[in-house]
């Protein structure tokens, strides 16, 4: 009988005391740092479960301990990233009392992150874009992200009820404009190392969120027919 893959194997766990004190949480993040090179610079598919023990210098049984198996593991990296990010947003955001504080603390906050995490960065980004077979089909993301988005519906529903914010535009658009455009800044740095990702860098982005582009005299000076022209 053909030997299954590595990541197939059928799942034994050990659970004694000498097993817990030979292998504390020490060992799970070992197996978690090494899983996470692997992914980020192999992918999923390519990794297997022998390549990320004999990185981690840690047993198989050891990673089925805390890890039912590669599929899992990927799922902890996916769930590490997006909580981390909203603990860093949640973090950030208590720093300021207004909108505006709160949005550029929030980004200089992502972006910072971003720099000391770029693989657990791109984990989390790839989720979302790779094909069948990248990524494992029991993956779950969608309920972390929907969770984050909805903490920056928060923010955003607060500035609108205190007047920092137009009520025009639904706070969910709103908080899709300005993930957007931190995501879009993260890529665009990934594959333009010169688009720096600073403080001021926050700054003007915010500042363009919460102003926009229009030249707003201009749409006003024809009256109310010209609110929905915008110049060439």
């Amino acid at each position: 009988m053909p030997l299954k893959p590595f990541d197939k194997w059928l799942v034994y766990t050990y659970r004694s005391v000498g097993f817990m004190a030979k292998h504390g949480p020490e060992t799970r993040r070992q197996i978690l740092r090494a899983a996470l090179k692997r992914f980020a610079n192999g992918g999923y598919a390519a990794t297997s479960v022998q390549q990320i023990v004999g990185d981690a210098k840690v047993s198989k049984p050891a990673l089925y301990y805390y890890f039912r198996d590669k599929a899992g593991l990927f799922q902890a990296l996916v769930n590490e990233a997006h909580d981390e990010r909203l603990q860093v947003v949640q973090q950030a955001a208590a720093r300021k009392s207004d909108i505006r504080g709160q949005l550029i603390e929030i980004l200089a906050a992502l972006f910072d992150y971003f720099h000391k995490n770029r693989d657990l960065t791109r984990i989390a980004f790839a989720t979302a874009f790779a094909a069948p077979g990248e990524v494992p089909p029991s993956l779950r993301y969608l309920d972390r992200c929907q969770r984050n988005l909805k903490f920056m519906r928060s923010l955003i529903r607060r500035a609108q009820a205190n007047g920092e914010l137009s009520r025009r535009f639904d706070c969910r658009d709103l908080a899709y404009g300005f993930y957007g455009q931190a995501h879009l800044c993260i890529t665009a740095h990934l594959v333009m190392p010169d688009f720096r990702l600073n403080r001021r860098a926050a700054e003007r982005i915010v500042d363009l969120f919460l102003s926009g582009a229009a030249n707003h005299s201009w749409m006003k000076k024809d009256g109310a027919n010209c609110k929905t022209r915008i110049p060439d």
